[in-house]
């Protein structure tokens, strides 16, 4: 099997993943995914793509992520993890799809506009 190569982005977090078959380790920018994401929640996140198609432990997995925070860097794992699992087999679009796990979360922090405060927040206004 060929090392399978996916794209995940989420707010200004991208991650590119690299599938081959394997022992099941993940790595994250060269460090064991228990120690680049600490808390639970975030390796729940990562590794189920793998648990709802039946993968765990069948593919090595090597991310390499920047940008953005913790929990977008996680959900962009996420979505590319997806994406792979779908490149393997088509099948696993069925389990996938109705957790949407195949689509990309649209929303991002919005810019903030020339003469005011913050994106949104804007100066009180003062009749004299």
């Amino acid at each position: 099997m060929e090392v399978i190569h996916k794209i995940g982005r989420r707010k200004t977090a991208v991650a590119r993943v690299y599938v081959s078959e394997g022992k099941g380790n993940i790595t994250v920018n060269k460090k064991d995914l228990n120690d680049y994401f600490t808390t639970g929640t975030l390796q729940y996140k990562v590794n189920q793509p793998m648990m709802l198609t039946e993968n765990e432990g069948n593919f090595d997995v090597k991310i390499n992520v920047y940008g953005g925070g913790i929990t977008g860097q996680a959900e962009a794992i996420r979505l590319a993890l997806s994406r792979a699992m779908v490149a393997l087999d088509q099948e696993n679009h069925g389990a996938l799809k109705p957790e949407g796990l195949l689509t990309r979360d649209p929303r991002m922090v919005e810019r903030k506009k020339f003469g005011q405060k913050k994106a949104r927040k804007k100066f009180q206004f003062s009749k004299r």
